[in-house]
């Protein structure tokens, strides 16, 4: 079991929420005034099944327990386990080299992602190719707000655009498929998934 598992599981997120922004009942949920924003009228919800929470308010955002002490605190998701470790009792451990090795290697295939997931937004965002697609978003009215919070973005009708520029980027063809952005062709070599 991860840390992060074992801290969600040992920490109660009522509790949690509770010590920043006093909670009342509501059927099995938890409302309050929301910790974000000024407001008059609960919109602050905490799931106590699902160890979530959500503003239906201004804010209109949520989470887990991590997300709520992030937010809460200004601090990052590491700040953030380590905070919540300590009141659970769990002690974090400095991973080992081969451990660290191994977390880096995660960490640029999630680099890779954010790469791809900024190249398609800024595609929808600037590419001609791409009215198509924005003229779609607008006629469901959905806000440029919500385009760039969502991260939204165009795929182009292209077998390597996207390939092409990661490995630019000096992404290997080997972690491309491995994030499942690319698929690799019988014959050799890959293609845009």
């Amino acid at each position: 079991m991860s840390v992060i598992n074992e801290v969600k599981q040992k920490i109660d997120i009522v509790e949690v929420i509770s010590s920043y922004t006093p909670l009342q009942k509501a059927g099995r949920n938890f409302k309050a005034l929301c910790p974000f924003h000024a407001e008059k009228h609960p919109s602050f919800i905490v799931f106590p099944e699902r160890q979530s929470w959500h503003c239906f308010g201004a804010c209109g955002t949520g989470g887990d327990v991590f997300s709520f002490i992030m937010k809460k605190e200004g601090v990052d998701f590491a700040q953030a386990l380590r905070l919540l470790a300590e009141r659970a009792g769990i002690s974090l451990v400095t991973p080992r080299a081969g451990e660290r090795t191994e977390d880096r290697g995660r960490e640029r295939l999630f680099q890779i992602n954010e790469v791809a997931a900024e190249y398609y937004h800024h595609l929808l965002l600037n590419a001609r190719v791409a009215k198509v697609a924005s003229d779609y978003l607008e006629g469901r009215r959905i806000s440029a707000q919500a385009v760039r919070d969502f991260q939204l973005g165009f795929s182009p009708d292209s077998w390597e655009a996207l390939r092409q520029l990661l490995i630019g980027k000096g992404y290997g063809e080997k972690e491309l498929v491995a994030v499942g952005l690319v698929i690799e062709r019988e014959g050799g070599g890959s293609y845009d998934r």
